[in-house]
Parts: structure tokens; sequence; C-alpha cells
């Protein structure tokens, strides 16, 4: 787990907010990033493919895409139940 200082600004599904901390699992784990949202004060934590940096007109992200809803597992991925 690190705490990320400064914390960064993104996008969720949740609303917009700052990331205080990013969790790693490891090489076979996505990464989670720990949202403050800025509405709410609802702390929340993210798969990464679920969130995106906020806008920054200066590195040249001016419409980052919107981030889509908590993933949820496509038919392909789910393994058959043997019996």
């Amino acid at each position: 787990m690190i705490q990320l200082n400064p914390p960064l600004p993104m996008n969720t599904p949740k609303g917009e907010g700052f990331a205080h901390f990013l969790i790693d699992y490891g090489p076979e784990s996505d990464l989670y990033w720990t949202v403050f949202i800025t509405e709410t004060g609802e702390i929340w934590t993210f798969a990464n493919r679920d969130v995106r940096a906020s806008k920054n007109i200066t590195l040249g992200r001016v419409a980052p895409s919107k981030p889509r809803g908590p993933a949820t597992p496509r038919t392909a991925e789910i393994a058959p139940i043997a019996r």
C-alpha cells in the first residue's frame, strides 16, 4: 500500500475525487485506488480499470474518457462448472 502525496485527482463511477492510497496485490491483480469522493465525502476503493485521471490541459489530457461502472465478469471469463 502506498500513500499518495499529494493525492491524485481522479474520475470514478461515483464522481470526482482524490486518490489517497494505491494498493498493489501483485502481478496477477489490478491496482486498487482508494478515492475520497469530493461531493459526498465517501471513501471508495476502485479497480484500476474503473477509474480515469482527471482532465489536465497542461499535460494534454483535455477529454479523458468517463470511467464505466464497476466491472462485471464477461461470459467468456466465467469457467463452466464441472459436473
